[in-house]
């Protein structure tokens, strides 16, 4: 990344956390830079004029500038667009936000990645039924980090049909499942159909849903062996009915995340 100031570059606040006595470390990710970590100076004195701006979930103008791996914050404007999410969506935000920390390596620009984010934000903070577009990012972001194999063709160089049935293993090239071994070592077993409307970013149905779910899920939970974080403090608030961002019973479906 060049040394010179880099001025009112459009971001999201992916997580803060304090830095000594009144400063904050953020980490966002830009447009044109990728992720980057920032020094935001003073920003938790009361007078500071980053209160209220320094927000996850929307967007951002940050200016910063320095040499080294952590940047030093100069000035930051609250975009807007779309409201805070809030309820059932803000778990949801967390969600991605937690995907873009563990799957993105520091200052490596993905354009696209930062579209596909500003796009499912702006659903999230807006739409009550955001599952279709948490399958969509959760396979661009797969798609774009290089984790995702391929769904046009399969390990015969066949293009995927719809009517057919694939195995599918997190490093291994998509096998019919006529051909395959069994699903031995972490494979599953899915329908060429849901990997077509995976590709595409469209699902027909719930059903297409729940298995682009299982699919992502068994990528994701590959590359994040730790666990998610955020999926299991929701698994937990559902586990004993709690409630404490008064999302009800409605709302808590477990395709969510």
């Amino acid at each position: 990344m060049s040394e010179h100031r880099i001025n009112h570059e459009p971001v999201f606040m992916l997580a803060s956390a304090p830095w000594r006595e009144s400063s904050l470390w953020l980490e966002v990710y830009s447009r044109k830079y990728g992720r980057v970590a920032l020094l935001a100076r003073s920003a938790r004195k009361r007078m500071s004029e980053l209160r209220g701006v320094l927000v996850p979930f929307v967007p951002m103008s940050a200016s910063w500038y320095g040499s080294q791996e952590l940047k030093t914050l100069h000035r930051a404007e609250w975009l807007g667009g779309w409201p805070l999410p809030q309820g059932r969506a803000l778990f949801s935000g967390l969600y991605v936000n937690e995907l873009m920390l563990k799957l993105t390596a520091r200052e490596d620009p993905m354009p696209g990645l930062y579209d596909t984010l500003a796009e499912t934000m702006q659903t999230l903070c807006r739409e009550p039924n955001h599952i279709a577009a948490l399958r969509r990012f959760e396979w661009q972001l797969l798609h774009h980090s290089g984790y995702a194999p391929d769904l046009t063709r399969d390990h015969n160089g066949d293009e995927i049909a719809a009517e057919r049935q694939y195995r599918l293993r997190p490093e291994d090239a998509l096998v019919p499942l006529a051909q395959a071994d069994g699903l031995q070592a972490g494979g599953i077993a899915v329908n060429g159909n849901t990997l077509v409307q995976l590709r595409e970013g469209t699902f027909s149905d719930g059903q297409s849903l729940q298995e682009a779910l299982k699919i992502n899920r068994l990528l994701l939970d590959f590359r994040i062996p730790e666990g998610i974080k955020s999926r299991q403090v929701l698994q937990q608030l559902q586990q004993f009915d709690l409630n404490p961002m008064s999302f009800g019973r409605h709302e808590a479906n477990p395709q969510a995340v």
